[in-house]
């Protein structure tokens, strides 16, 4: 997975030298100028006036004390911003890292960059249809969309619509247009229509499924009525990233 921790150390590199200016600025803008006024090497010409003399040692009026503060409060947001790029950078791509091995991923080269590559909703297929093998394949996870919707599917390319979905259901690419979804009295049955077993893939294929019916006491299952696994995959909240980052978890 592409790690955005990795920019971690010149983004802070960056907030330090920012934070190392900004704050004295911010507290007492007459402190940075003095003490860059320390560093002048241009000398103060005889006749200078005196305005040009206190510029010189760095004294600031009013209307540049007031700049220089707003500069360092303006400077201050951006490296939060800067930072906050980051975090929110890793938050989605641990998601969608997550979501996709919670529906059967395996490590490989998609996991480079998860929301574009490792999970995706599905293209062609959308879990209708009958049976025609003597043998389909099981599934074994799903996903229900109830109270609190999964936030990883905002960012995956063609995402299913919040509205259409009651049931997700993961699939590897190559089995997707072979899944099938029954609705029956008792159960909602969930199978792979192949005679052979879906190869082990690096992305999931998300199928969005809308029931007839609510689901209510049906349960899921698959084939040979064994139960399926609900799971809830979704993105770490702001604070548990925060609490990683501040920890090293």
């Amino acid at each position: 997975m592409r790690n955005y921790w990795s920019l971690l150390p010149a983004v802070l590199v960056a907030v330090v030298l920012i934070l190392a200016y900004a704050v004295p600025t911010l507290i007492n803008p007459q402190w940075t100028s003095s003490i860059t006024a320390l560093f002048r090497t241009a000398p103060v010409p005889a006749d200078a006036t005196e305005d040009e003399v206190r510029r010189a040692a760095g004294i600031l009026g009013p209307q540049q004390i007031r700049s220089r503060k707003m500069l360092a409060v303006t400077l201050i947001a951006g490296a939060l911003v800067l930072v906050g790029i980051n975090i929110s950078f890793n938050r989605e791509a641990v998601g969608c890292y997550k979501a996709a091995r919670a529906f059967g991923a395996i490590d490989g080269p998609d996991t480079k960059d998860p929301c574009v590559n490792m999970i995706f909703g599905t293209f062609l297929g959308d879990g209708r249809g009958s049976s025609s093998e003597k043998s389909p394949q099981p599934v074994q996870n799903y996903q229900l969309v109830k109270g609190n919707k999964p936030k990883y599917l905002k960012w995956i390319q063609n995402p299913p619509k919040y509205d259409n979905a009651d049931l997700l259901i993961g699939t590897g690419i190559a089995c997707a247009g072979d899944l099938r979804i029954e609705e029956h009295e008792d159960k909602v049955l969930v199978y792979i229509d192949v005679d052979t077993p879906c190869p082990a893939e690096s992305n999931a294929s998300i199928t969005a499924f809308k029931l007839k019916k609510p689901l209510g006491d049906r349960k899921l299952v698959t084939v040979g009525d064994k139960p399926m696994t609900e799971i809830n995959p979704d993105m770490d909240s702001w604070f548990t990233v925060l609490k990683k980052l501040a920890t090293g978890g």
